[in-house]
């Protein structure tokens, strides 16, 4: 008997997707509008760019839910994508402008693409897979499985090599916002891997410990200084808002203490849809950094909870899917793409209210950027996928064990 894989669509985790997708084109349309009109544009110009996105979505998640997971086990096709990745990482570092002091858009026609955001999902794929061949090792060797000693030229088949030359290449547009989601994906994806919990916890530590070692570091330097580091002295910025908004509120501090005036203007149930007084110029990037300070202006402490209350969710369920499988590869990849959105969520509302240092990364869903939608909606359809072959395994494996019941009773 042959189980068909449309019954065996795990709606919730395709609701909750819906819902966030279409709230998405909401806030889009909301945040874009004021701005694009007083500019003497077209208003829905913005968020018809989305929805073209959101439509193709839906067609990738329809045909990535019905293709067979055995094509991302096969190392040839995963090779030609991070070879094509590398080649679109370098020409968007090289080749094009900048945007807000950072290369990684590559131009075409009306769409652009941002090579790093698809990084994030090829990475979790690239880990699952190398990790995936060494299941026998680990479960003998532990951590020591994933990082014995490679020598030339070998040390280029060493996944920490390709590892550091993607993330490298993406720290270097300076893009740090991307890369510290990739480096905190890894470390998620080694965490999975098989090896001891205690690993983690070591890893964890040592990334608190740092991350306030560099912190203390550039505050006792001045934020002056390190500004005239090559590359990254436009960073220098975000670390001066970061210490202190208000010290600069024309300068390095105005997005921040913006985003603060807006949350603030929200109160418990906010100012209603479209009545954001700080998206009408006065918060840049208030419809992509900071989506979610315009989220709660307009929805309020209240709504945005919810809404974040779902995103938590949806997440939740794409770690339970991970969690339930038994194929080691099944289990890693929606892991890894579980962890990736809450990295992604993490970073943004520490962003947004100063937790940590802003990074210029969106929030999953709600922002503007037909590319970080793409390349969420293709995630959400692996997970899909991964977990209707999960199922449709168990069930097999249930009517074999009743057939063999029923012939040992006859």
């Amino acid at each position: 008997m042959k189980i068909d894989k449309k019954h065996l669509l795990n709606y919730s985790i395709l609701i909750p997707y819906l819902i966030l997708s279409v709230l998405g084109l909401i806030v889009v349309y909301s945040t874009t509008s004021p701005t694009s009109i007083q500019a003497g544009g077209n208003g829905f110009g913005m968020v018809l760019n989305q929805g073209i996105f959101w439509v193709i979505s839906l067609f990738i998640i329809a045909l990535l839910y019905r293709i067979r997971l055995g094509f991302l086990k096969k190392g040839g096709i995963l090779t030609i994508v991070i070879f094509a990745e590398i080649i679109l990482l370098l020409l968007s570092r090289f080749i094009t402008g900048t945007i807000n002091g950072a290369h990684g858009w590559l131009k075409l026609g009306a769409f652009s693409i941002q090579p790093a955001e698809y990084l994030k999902i090829i990475l979790v794929w690239y880990l699952a897979f190398r990790f995936t061949k060494r299941q026998e090792e680990i479960k003998v060797y532990d951590y020591q499985a994933l990082t014995h000693n490679h020598w030339f030229p070998k040390a280029f088949n060493d996944w920490r090599t390709m590892v550091a030359i993607l993330i490298g290449i993406v720290a270097i547009m300076p893009d740090l916002g991307n890369a510290t989601i990739l480096f905190l994906t890894v470390v998620i994806m080694i965490a999975v891997s098989g090896i001891g919990y205690r690993w983690f916890s070591t890893m964890l530590g040592a990334i608190v410990s740092v991350s306030g070692l560099v912190l203390t570091s550039i505050w006792i330097i001045g934020v002056e200084r390190v500004a005239k580091i090559p590359v990254f002295g436009y960073v220098a910025k975000r670390f001066s808002a970061f210490f202190n908004p208000f010290k600069d509120l024309s300068g390095s501090g105005h997005q921040l203490a913006n985003s603060y005036y807006a949350m603030s203007n929200g109160g418990w149930f906010g100012l209603g849809l479209g009545n954001s007084i700080e998206k009408r110029g006065y918060l840049p990037e208030a419809h992509t950094d900071f989506v979610f300070s315009i989220v709660i202006e307009e929805f309020g402490f209240f709504g945005a909870s919810l809404i974040l209350a779902l995103l938590f969710f949806l997440i939740l369920r794409i770690i339970l899917v991970g969690i339930r499988a038994k194929n080691p590869f099944n289990s890693m990849m929606a892991l890894g793409i579980g962890g990736m959105i809450l990295m992604q969520t993490f970073i943004n509302i520490g962003g947004i209210s100063g937790l940590i240092p802003s990074t210029g990364v969106t929030f999953p869903f709600l922002s503007q950027g037909g590319n970080s939608l793409l390349v969420l909606s293709v995630a959400i359809a692996l997970v899909l996928n991964i977990d209707a072959n999960e199922r449709r395994d168990a069930l097999y494996e249930q009517m074999e064990a009743e057939a063999q019941d029923q012939s040992e009773e006859a």
